[in-house]
């Protein structure tokens, strides 16, 4: 199931949409989704105290003509570059929530969790399910949210290959994190659910909030199973 994707031009030759390449046979989409761009806009890049920085700016050179007795001509002429510069580096702001957000899809398949990632340069992580040992959600009142994958330590991976999306001051060992996503609840049961027939875990030991800390048996299957092959490409 896809939700509000991007469908641009510059990934029309993707052999399959938002992965590197084709699913194998047996492997099938599950869902499919893209962060939001206002939230990333406010999350990520802290639009609206940039949008305020720049109106405190603006007043403060208004009122600050007038204090100085400036004339009215040129106290407009200095306020209206003010906002002309403004407009400017709060555009770029947006664009790029706008290019981060566009350009990103997540996939959950039965398998794995795909993250194709990057504007310029695009990178596609690939998380199967046997290295994720747990798995959170946040949600607003409006269903948006957050999905914070823990992996095995074994698995190395650099914050910054994954900045934006991973959950924030984990450096030590970086989180991937499907961020500001649309019915975020529903999504991590879908998660859930995959992960457990994955790993032949009853979907009754785990919650949606936490799918390993808490089972015994679940903690076995992951201890025999895990590997090493997180993919970057």
């Amino acid at each position: 199931m896809r939700t509000r994707l991007n469908n641009g031009r510059e990934y029309e030759l993707e052999a399959q949409y938002g992965l590197p390449e084709k699913l194998p046979a047996g492997e099938q989409i599950l869902w499919q989704g893209s962060p939001d761009f206002w939230r990333t806009a406010k999350d990520i890049f802290y639009i609206r105290p940039i949008i305020g920085y720049f109106v405190f700016v603006v007043l403060y050179q208004i009122i600050d003509g007038f204090l100085i007795d400036n004339t009215l001509k040129l106290i407009l002429i200095s306020a209206l570059w003010m906002i002309a510069l403004s407009v400017v580096c709060i555009g770029l702001v947006v664009s790029l929530a706008y290019l981060t957000s566009s350009t990103t899809v997540y996939t959950i398949t039965n398998h794995r969790v795909v993250m194709r990632i990057g504007i310029a340069l695009t990178k596609t992580f690939n998380v199967p399910f046997k290295q994720i040992v747990s798995a959170d959600f946040t949600e607003s009142k409006d269903s948006f949210g957050h999905i914070p994958l823990k992996i095995n330590e074994n698995t190395k991976i650099a914050y910054f290959h994954l900045w934006p999306h991973a959950r924030p001051a984990r450096f030590t060992h970086p989180e991937p994190m499907l961020r500001n996503i649309p019915n975020v609840k529903e999504v991590a049961k879908i998660l859930t659910t995959a992960w457990c027939e994955e790993n032949q875990v009853s979907s009754n030991q785990v919650n949606v909030k936490n799918l390993a800390k808490n089972t015994d048996r679940s903690a076995q299957v992951l201890s025999n199973n895990l590997t090493n092959d997180l993919g970057l490409t």
